[in-house]
């Protein structure tokens, strides 16, 4: 009878923890927001007007919560395998200089919708070695993933930079001093296409491939052999390996599978959105999503519901700041508190498994 009491309240706090951790972070931030002297109305309407106060808003929002719902899914496919991936931020970079490269130098005379397909194959596969190095890495001389990853999260960005201030490697031509340090914008065969409705809602493609890849994702997790192994692997290695399964080998596609995503996260924000390479390319999407992983608590549910509400939070934040003046960073510290608090939770939840 215990035991089933406590499966019973272990069931609920799965879904109930991450949304307590969201709304404290949030009333943190209305306190913060008071306490730096913006009008709370003023501030919250500001909020709503950029999350889904118009068609264009809440298309914006939808296509961003796709980028951030890819590098969700690739994080739920590595923690599968009992593997964190936290290196979202520089497979993003990494998928869009391949996006970028391809896309000028390679497809911009082909026709659709090869042209704009071909630079999100190779942008994910581009993605999907560099999240590979940190597979191998774990399993040749047992480097922690988290560290690996992180650290070539910084690797990726510094190249990005290189890339944006080189004229021999992406940079636009110079004309003056005043020419930024970003790429040429690509061509418009290899942008990925949108559809605008009478209301301004304007979705890319991306959002629909997104679709189409979380269902996927959801039936390898659940209903695969694939699944059910990666399972084997992170539940038990020993037991895994004495079964004749090779670790190494899918330890490295995880990590593998977890690179790709981000790294076409990378070509739908270059090839939908920026169009343009910028040395802050990435933006932080990378942590974002890796927050997306964290609360969708191994769910491909959860990364949906996770991934809308940052990507509707990132929108709302972006103008706040610009219409009511709100700083930036309180949407970084709502952020920050949605990890420590879902942090804190889950500690607790173990403890409620243990009963």
């Amino acid at each position: 009878m215990t035991i089933f009491a406590g499966s019973r309240r272990v069931a609920h706090s799965d879904v109930l923890l991450p949304l307590a951790a969201v709304v404290f972070a949030l009333l943190i931030g209305l306190a913060l927001i008071a306490a730096v002297g913006v009008s709370l109305p003023m501030a919250v309407s500001a909020f709503a007007d950029g999350a889904w106060g118009s068609g264009y808003a809440i298309g914006a929002s939808l296509n961003r919560a796709a980028a951030l719902g890819l590098v969700g899914l690739g994080f739920i496919l590595a923690n599968r395998a009992n593997l964190t991936n936290v290196g979202g931020e520089g497979q993003i970079a990494i998928g869009g200089i391949t996006a970028t490269a391809v896309c000028l130098y390679g497809t911009a005379d082909w026709v659709a919708p090869f042209s704009y397909l071909m630079p999100m194959l190779l942008a994910a596969f581009a993605g999907g070695l560099w999240g590979g190095i940190a597979g191998y890495l774990k399993v040749k001389v047992g480097t922690n993933e988290v560290i690996s990853t992180l650290l070539l999260s910084f690797i990726g960005i510094w190249v990005l930079y290189g890339c944006v201030q080189s004229e021999a490697l992406l940079r636009q031509p110079m004309t003056d001093s005043a020419t930024l340090p970003e790429s040429l914008e690509i061509a418009a065969v290899t942008q990925i296409p949108a559809f605008v409705t009478s209301t301004g809602l304007s979705l890319h493609l991306g959002l629909a491939i997104g679709v189409l890849l979380a269902i996927v994702v959801a039936v390898v997790l659940n209903r695969s052999t694939f699944g059910l192994k990666l399972k084997a692997v992170g539940f038990n290695t020993i037991a895994a390996q004495r079964a004749g399964m090779p670790i190494g080998g899918y330890v490295m596609l995880a990590m593998f599978l977890a690179g790709a995503f981000g790294g076409l996260a990378g070509a739908f924000m270059l090839q939908a959105d920026q169009l343009v390479l910028k040395a802050r390319f990435s933006s932080g999407y990378g942590f974002d999503g890796l927050v997306v992983g964290l609360l969708a608590r191994g769910t491909v549910k959860g990364v949906i519901a996770s991934a809308l509400l940052f990507g509707f939070l990132r929108s709302g934040g972006i103008n706040m700041e610009l219409t009511a003046g709100v700083p930036s960073a309180i949407v970084l510290v709502i952020q920050g508190i949605i990890i420590v608090t879902l942090a804190g939770a889950t500690f607790w939840l173990s403890k409620l498994k243990r009963v």
